[in-house]
């Protein structure tokens, strides 16, 4: 089969959708297909263009995918406006690439990733050109968690216009996907055909994330001496509402057993150092490498999952997989029946979003009590290992694939959800 790819994010990204994209990719051409991937120069999560990727568009082949970068805006402060300028000029640097590679590759599958849902109507002119089938994998709801975060207002004609692109891009693909059946239902509330909706999950590199049976080599190297180990890692940004890390640290700043510790890079982290400069407790650092991802999580006593209210079904935190498969409970920040919720229960403790008390006391609760959060602990690898097993879950995206790229444009593809 012959796929072409578009995306905002893709590898040598090690958090976030760019290690998704990049490694379904690599092991879409590991299983035998051709693919092309037009995607945008590297720049998540420090928001800058990482260093030796800047400039015009180039072209590579990595790991049996022909990569070609695209040049796009990446603006140091993220905000509301800077983001749509973000996504249209990717939409612009990636529109004549796709339609070549449609023309001259005669692709059987074009698909992209929604962020950035601003790009997509250039895959779906892709698949035309080329009569191929169109296939978007939603990660984030993007307007509603622009909503959710304040960075967009909900109200006024700007925020109905925003609701009408979304929900006419999606209804136009042959194949709509997402990362959680919450997040499925959400596809089908904007209009996608039921029989359309297809999930595939994001996953767990449950081969090189286990669960640490000795002191995590990072203890010694920050200098963490206390028994038990509170850890964030991941984007620093305003959807994740991590200032509850920092004020569930300040409530528990009397705990000499407890250290706060967070890595991770962002646009907001400037301001978090700020916030925790006087906690002698919390320690930050900045993003490690993907390779010592199983022992930086394995130093964890318990993981920290904060989200804001509203966005815990417009996106499930990627972290999460490998939360889970490190085999420590997770303390995250949910309403009741959402699909984060859903997913930690049973693994950790489940908060209201922005109840710093609730939040600290879970955490103190779980130190406190380490039977309960050993069991939690086994739990959550238990359930990395049952729904979240790379192998898997990329096995049953290459035969949907394959059944979609089969069908006639015309038939019904009931037989793929």
């Amino acid at each position: 089969m012959r796929l072409l790819f578009l995306g905002l994010n893709y590898a040598p990204e090690e958090i976030g959708i760019g290690l998704y994209s990049g490694e379904l990719l690599r092991c879409w051409a590991q299983a035998g297909h051709e693919a092309d991937a037009v995607v945008g120069q590297p720049y998540y999560p420090q928001w800058r263009v990482w260093p030796g990727y800047g400039g015009r568009r180039r072209e590579t082949e990595e790991d049996g995918v022909r990569v070609l970068r695209c040049p796009l805006y990446v603006p140091a402060r993220p905000s509301g406006l800077r983001r749509i300028l973000h996504h249209l000029s990717f939409a612009a640097s990636c529109l004549l690439p796709m339609l070549v590679r449609a023309r001259r590759g005669r692709p059987q599958l074009v698909m992209t990733t929604a962020p950035s849902l601003i790009a997509a109507p250039v895959a779906l002119l892709a698949a035309k050109l080329s009569g191929a089938r169109a296939w978007v994998h939603v990660q984030d709801f993007e307007v509603e968690a622009a909503f959710a975060t304040g960075l967009v207002r909900q109200t006024g004609a700007k925020a109905r216009l925003a609701r009408a692109f979304e929900r006419a891009i999606l209804r136009r693909f042959d194949v709509a996907s997402s990362i959680s059946p919450q997040m499925c239902a959400r596809l089908e509330a904007r209009g996608v055909a039921p029989e359309r909706i297809v999930e595939v999950r994001n996953w767990a590199d449950i081969d090189a994330v286990v669960p640490l049976t000795r002191p995590s080599a990072y203890r010694e190297e920050w200098g963490i001496a206390t028994p038990h180990v509170a850890l964030y890692s991941g984007n620093i940004a305003y959807k994740q509402g991590i200032e509850l890390v920092i004020e569930a640290a300040r409530l528990l700043r009397h705990r000499a057993d407890l250290t706060f510790a967070i890595c991770g890079e962002g646009p907001t982290r400037a301001q978090l150092e700020r916030e925790a400069a006087e906690l002698p407790n919390v320690v930050i650092r900045d993003l490690q490498p993907k390779a010592r991802l199983g022992e930086l999580l394995g130093m964890a006593s318990v993981h920290l999952l904060p989200q804001l209210a509203g966005a815990a079904d417009l996106l499930l935190p990627s972290k999460l997989t490998n939360m889970l498969a490190s085999g420590r409970p997770v303390v995250a920040t949910a309403g009741k029946g959402t699909g984060l919720a859903g997913e930690v229960e049973g693994a950790g403790l489940v908060t209201p979003p922005g109840d710093a008390a609730a939040f600290a006391a879970a955490i103190e609760r779980l130190i406190d009590d380490p039977a309960e959060a050993a069991k939690l602990g086994q739990a959550a690898r238990g359930r990395a290992e049952e729904r979240w097993s790379r192998d898997g879950i990329v096995a049953r995206f290459i035969e949907h694939a394959g059944g979609i790229c089969r069908e006639d444009k015309d038939n019904n593809l009931s037989g793929y959800k």
